[in-house]
């Protein structure tokens, strides 16, 4: 949505302006109307031009989570919420953290709400983050709101940090295969080439088109690492499209070693989203659509909104859970007995427990059988190569004996 500026006079006739996302001018002016500001000006906002690996305006999760349970300290021990703001502002190191926590306090000293003036900031709170602001603010529980914000995002922290731990032990591995090869290919071979060219070797099919290859990276090393480097690019561009999230996607979670892993982890998300949601009184179908964001992964992302579509229609979550096979067993027997008892949030908690200690035992099991693996692969690229230089060798020793 895009970002416009305003100025016109609160309820006491203080001049007040600000910025705020909404869908349209005429939205933003209903908004600010209902928030007793007598609009005199609303002006669309250009955002300014952001340099990809240049972009510094980022805010890491762990510094989301130390804010919210900090602003809770702070609402706790009764501070008035600007006063709690500007304490923040003042002390965060991050200096684009910095402008947007000044902003939402500007924005809250002019009269807005404060899950309205964070809503300014979709990349720093999310719609999970402001509808439980909202939630808190409704029902007097901005403090208890916000513990659990913090809490939620120390956990997906801590889901994110196994995932990756799981990742980049195999990536680092396939990479240092890659560079070693490409190595032998340019410096080395070649060296054993020359060799069975003076000595006229007849030499095996295997020898023949590792020489060819070498050749190839000799002549075109710069192409190669170019070819490499845009493949990667491409990758990423096709990742983010809608076909090739839904195909990448699709095969993560149909991956022999890491398709559980990931399934386990977009589930986890889920119910732990849902459950937070929940417990701070917004509604099942809004819970539904932000868990489906939160999923990571478009396939169980798909499964969440067709539930949450059969819910509008009066089905229970159970029900719908269960319709496209895509959750455990045990998932759906647990939300059953949390429908049936009134206790839904507590049981996607516990879910939520349960799944991310399955993923932290599944990354302890991964890696140690990853180890071999790997050693295997390195091996294979690495010895297959020197064991193709090696053949003419072999032979040119049993026609002299």
């Amino acid at each position: 949505m895009p970002l416009f500026a305003w100025k016109g006079k609160n309820r006491y006739g203080d001049a007040v302006n600000g910025e705020r996302i909404a869908s349209s001018s005429e939205d933003l002016t209903r908004i600010l109307q209902k928030e007793q500001i007598q609009v005199s000006g609303i002006s669309a906002k250009r955002e300014p031009i952001k340099i990809p690996f240049l972009n510094s305006e980022k805010v890491k999760l762990k510094e989301l989570s130390i804010y919210s349970r900090q602003l809770a300290v702070l609402i706790d021990a009764e501070l008035p919420l600007i006063q709690s703001l500007n304490i923040l502002a003042e002390q965060t190191r991050n200096k684009y953290f910095k402008k947007v926590i000044t902003s939402v306090s500007e924005d809250v000293e002019a009269g807005s709400s404060l899950n309205q003036a964070k809503r300014k900031f979709p990349k720093v709170f999310d719609d999970l983050y402001c509808n439980l602001v909202a939630s808190g603010e409704q029902s007097g529980s901005l403090d208890i709101m916000l513990q659990r914000l913090a809490d939620y995002i120390e956990k997906i922290v801590k889901l994110r940090s196994q995932v990756r731990q799981a990742m980049i032990y195999p990536s680092a591995i396939v990479i240092f295969a890659l560079l070693v090869a490409i190595f032998l290919l340019w410096k080395v071979i070649p060296i054993f080439s020359n060799i069975f060219a003076e000595l006229g070797a007849a030499l095996p099919g295997i020898t023949r088109g590792v020489i060819f290859l070498s050749h190839f990276v000799q002549n075109y090393i710069i192409f190669v690492f170019i070819g490499i480097i845009a493949a990667v690019f491409l990758f990423r561009y096709y990742r983010k499209t809608p076909p090739g999230r839904k195909v990448v996607d699709r095969a993560v979670l149909r991956a022999p070693l890491f398709g559980k892993l990931m399934s386990k982890v977009a589930i986890s998300r889920v119910t732990r989203t849902l459950s937070t949601l929940l417990s701070g009184g917004v509604s099942m179908l809004e819970c539904l659509k932000i868990s489906a964001s939160t999923a990571g992964n478009v396939i169980i992302e798909k499964a969440v909104m067709d539930a949450r579509r059969m819910v509008s229609e009066g089905r229970s979550l159970t029900d719908a859970f269960k319709v496209g096979g895509r959750f455990p067993f045990m998932m759906t027997q647990m939300i059953k007995v949390g429908e049936e008892t009134g206790t839904l949030d507590q049981m996607l908690g516990k879910l939520a427990d349960f799944y991310d200690d399955e993923v932290s035992s599944t990354v302890s099991a991964l890696l140690s059988m990853l180890e071999p693996i790997m050693m295997i692969f390195v091996g294979g690229i690495v010895g297959g190569l020197i064991l193709s230089m090696y053949l003419p060798i072999f032979s040119l020793m049993s026609q002299i004996q």
